[in-house]
């Protein structure tokens, strides 16, 4: 009796987020090193903790596929990009690469809903609220540059930066969680 409860399709799309996320993974400990070698350990740090954090997306995925009696695939994954040329840089490519994975989350809660598989439209969920987060976590990073003085950053600047990042929790105020007595 096959007891598997996802279609051919979504468990392939789901597969593919497992790599995503390994990627993810990937990439934020490949900036994290690069960091370092910058002299950025702050950032360096900010870096590593989402490293596990990205793991643990790959997990809750793969244990979902399991959960609905699916075959999780376990595939070679993608090589880091090339390091970044600027702390900007850097952020602008973390930045592009959370607006890839939303996307690639969003393809997932579409094709649930058209197939009506309302398990993994809500399983999903998760993912789409967890998107807002890592976005604006990262837009954070954007303009706490900015206000540092982007590219004409100067060394106090960075090294303040630097320091402030490495100790900010890894998530953000939203504003679905705001209220008049809590803005942030």
């Amino acid at each position: 009796m096959n007891t598997n409860r996802l279609s051919d399709k979504i468990q392939n799309m789901l597969n593919n987020q497992v790599a995503k996320e390994a990627e993810a993974a990937q990439v934020f400990l490949s900036y994290g090193c690069w960091a370092d070698s910058q002299g950025y350990g702050g950032i360096a740090n900010f870096f590593f903790r989402h490293v596990g954090e990205e793991r643990d997306h790959m997990m809750k995925v793969m244990q979902y596929i399991m959960e609905r009696g699916g075959k999780v695939k376990i595939t070679a994954i993608k090589a880091p990009p090339e390091d970044p040329t600027s702390l900007k840089d850097c952020f602008e490519k973390t930045f592009q690469h959370e607006v890839d994975n939303t996307t690639a989350i969003y393809e997932i809660v579409n094709l649930a809903h058209e197939e009506r598989d309302w398990a993994t439209y809500n399983f999903a969920q998760w993912f789409v609220k967890e998107q807002i987060e890592e976005e604006k976590l990262v837009m954070d990073l954007l303009d706490k540059l900015k206000i540092a003085g982007g590219d004409n950053a100067t060394s106090e600047s960075l090294f303040n930066l630097d320091r402030f990042i490495g100790e900010s929790p890894d998530d953000v105020p939203l504003a679905r969680d705001a209220s008049m007595d809590k803005p942030e």
